[in-house]
């Protein structure tokens, strides 16, 4: 059962949100944005699940939940950078969610990256090393 499972804490493994490389030839509405998982570690990451979804109230106060998508990794490299999904603008006024598990040799790890609404804005763009352009980190 979950909880007989023990979850040491994640460390060097983050979320970053980036737009698409013609991103100042649009305005911010208009871009394309890709959903990135970051391993900053000097080890690979195994059977790596990312579970999305977004969730929130629309203008008249009724709840919205969008699909829940999965996406699995078998490996994920040292220091690199794997797409996970696109991601649309119009749903940036949502909480959005990306529940990561993993293994290191044979434990399991779990953390849940939520980017609050409206989070996901140039104003918040940061330098992404590994991808060597500007996004929005979670870590």
């Amino acid at each position: 059962m979950k909880k007989d499972i023990v979850f040491d804490p994640v460390e060097g493994v983050s979320i970053t949100v980036v737009p698409d490389d013609n991103a100042t030839e649009a305005s911010e509405n208009q871009l394309g944005w890709q959903v990135y998982l970051l391993n900053h570690n000097d080890f690979a990451l195994q059977n790596v699940i990312v579970s999305s979804n977004g969730y929130g109230v629309d203008p008249e106060g009724e709840p919205i939940r969008t699909s829940t998508l999965r996406h699995v990794m078998l490996e994920v490299e040292p220091r690199s950078a794997v797409l996970i999904e696109p991601i649309d603008p119009a749903l940036f006024h949502l909480n959005n969610q990306y529940w990561v598990s993993y293994y290191v040799d044979s434990k399991i790890f779990d953390k849940k990256f939520i980017f609050v609404p409206d989070s996901i804005v140039s104003d918040n763009l940061t330098h992404i090393a590994l991808l060597e352009r500007p996004g929005v980190l979670h870590s």
